[in-house]
């Protein structure tokens, strides 16, 4: 007979991580259809990134196309797609993370 308040108890906590588990889905979800918009010093360069982590945007400003220099627009727009990346993963994680605190996943 002891084992049946152990019996509840484990059907009480599998429903929360089923419970979880859907929150978890839902917010996913919602982080992939967001948008996310980072732009460069000046908005020289502009990019719009879903939570995908594909661009959907990318917007160069005329006077940052300077054909003697194309290395500098290329750095530019690396560190803003990166910076955008970063962006998405730090949402993420915000959102998520509440989620898996304190569970020790491997991932």
């Amino acid at each position: 007979m002891a084992k049946i308040p152990n019996m509840a108890n484990m059907q009480g906590m599998m429903k929360k991580v089923q419970q979880m588990q859907k929150d978890m889905e839902k917010e996913q979800k919602a982080i992939q259809s967001e948008i996310f918009e980072v732009s460069s010093t000046n908005d020289l360069v502009i990019v719009k990134m879903n939570g995908n982590r594909q661009i959907e945007s990318l917007e160069l400003k005329p006077e940052l196309v300077d054909p003697e220099d194309i290395e500098m627009l290329q750095d530019l727009v690396i560190a803003t797609v990166n910076e955008a990346i970063q962006k998405v993963e730090a949402e993420t994680e915000s959102r998520l993370g509440k989620y898996t605190q304190g569970l020790n996943l491997p991932f």
